[in-house]
């Protein structure tokens, strides 16, 4: 408490950053022999509403192995290397496009129409997909929706994509409405990490942004994951101004004595969540936020397909990431590739193409017709996204069609 309230009244001497002199670089960088440091030399761009109007930092941002330098695993096959030479090794598989919450940014106000469930791809279909993938390189697997826990089957997918020789990883983005009490038998059935997403720590803020009650259960379900042995247990928080922007040192604090990764996202544009610059808090005033309050922000290494800029503060159990796809995007080492609930495969999370795998699969298609279509799909992945004002303009799904 009492170094709370000296962080609060130190930070309002304008100068002042706590463990910074006033020297050029603002963060000390810990960096491992052989690795190269990259120093953000455009900066970021504060928003203050009126885009005529900014300010500029530069923050060292990254401190990772160049791609050209990864180390080529032979057993990677070729369906997944795109035309800029990316490897892809983690797939995000949506199991649903239903969910328990009405969240703001995700779900249009009138709500979206739902896929038939006859349309969606059924548990034998996941894993067919699943295996193909895992088979020809992919490591890591990521469940998403909608809201995955509200699958029946959620228990049986788990144990079924465990158990797939050669894959490492398999975590869930979740809501955490109904994880608290699903997760021993989800970790029982493989599920090796969780994210979890809460936008604000006020709990009538919590109702109004997610139009359901629920704000307990979320953070009973954080506590749950912690007592389990989760480490890190990650928490998303998408950063909108003027609604939970006060609320980012308050989140910052859930590190201190816990394995939490806070990770905060800059707010992104899709169908029907009436995306508009003004809402959007950059990374760069994030972090201005973050480093008045607490001491020794240490930037972390990370590796080059991450897309979260990592940071650890002295002291503090937890780790605070940022994730920065509208201000500074990572689409060069993007290795992320999405297969929706209905069996659509999707290369970019902004990019509007899409071709279906359920269909082929449902005609009787072999392993070699998906992989051809797999692999033609991923070669025409674009070096990157467009930038922010585009993606405003561009037709895409609603983030509850795509997945978290």
């Amino acid at each position: 408490m009492i170094a709370s309230i000296m962080r609060r009244s130190l930070s309002k001497f304008p100068g002042w950053r706590f463990g910074f002199g006033q020297s050029k670089s603002l963060l000390q960088v810990n960096c491992e022999a052989g690795s190269r440091c990259a120093s953000s030399t455009n900066g970021q761009v504060n928003f203050s509403g009126n885009l005529n109007e900014y300010s500029t930092r530069t923050y060292e941002t990254s401190c990772a192995t160049s791609l050209d330098n990864q180390p080529k695993d032979n057993s990677v096959s070729d369906m997944l290397v795109d035309s800029f030479g990316r490897l892809h090794t983690y797939l995000r598989i949506s199991l649903t496009e239903r969910c328990n919450l009405r969240c703001q940014y995700c779900m249009p106000a009138d709500g979206v129409e739902l896929t038939p469930n006859a349309q969606l791809l059924t548990n034998a279909e996941i894993l067919r997909l699943a295996n193909l993938f895992v088979s020809s390189g992919v490591n890591k697997i990521r469940l998403t929706g909608g809201e995955p826990t509200v699958r029946k089957d959620i228990e049986d997918i788990c144990m079924g994509l465990s158990k797939l020789k050669g894959l490492e990883t398999l975590t869930m983005t979740t809501n955490g409405i109904t994880l608290a009490r699903k997760l021993p038998r989800l970790k029982e059935c493989g599920l090796t990490s969780v994210n979890i997403s809460l936008d604000t720590l006020v709990p009538a803020k919590f109702e109004f942004m997610t139009r359901r009650k629920g704000h307990e259960k979320v953070m009973n379900s954080i506590n749950a994951a912690v007592n389990l042995g989760y480490n890190p247990v990650k928490v998303n928080c998408v950063v909108m101004r003027g609604f939970n922007d006060d609320e980012i040192c308050d989140f910052v604090d859930l590190t201190r004595e816990k394995p939490i990764n806070v990770r905060f996202i800059e707010f992104m544009p899709f169908d029907g969540n009436v995306w508009n610059v003004k809402k959007l808090v950059p990374y760069s005033e994030m972090m201005d936020r973050v480093v008045r309050y607490f001491f020794f922000f240490f930037l972390l290494q990370d590796h080059p397909t991450d897309t979260a800029k990592n940071f650890a503060i002295d002291g503090h159990q937890g780790r605070v990431s940022f994730i920065t796809s509208m201000t500074e995007h990572f689409c060069a080492g993007c290795n992320r590739l999405r297969i929706l609930a209905d069996g659509n495969f999707k290369v970019c999370l902004f990019g509007p193409s899409e071709v279906s795998l359920r269909d082929p699969l449902r005609h009787g298609a072999e392993d070699d017709e998906l992989r051809e279509i797999i692999a033609a799909a991923v070669k025409r992945k674009k070096a990157s996204h467009a930038g922010m004002f585009d993606l405003a303009k561009t037709a895409n799904r609603p983030m509850i069609h795509i997945g978290g």
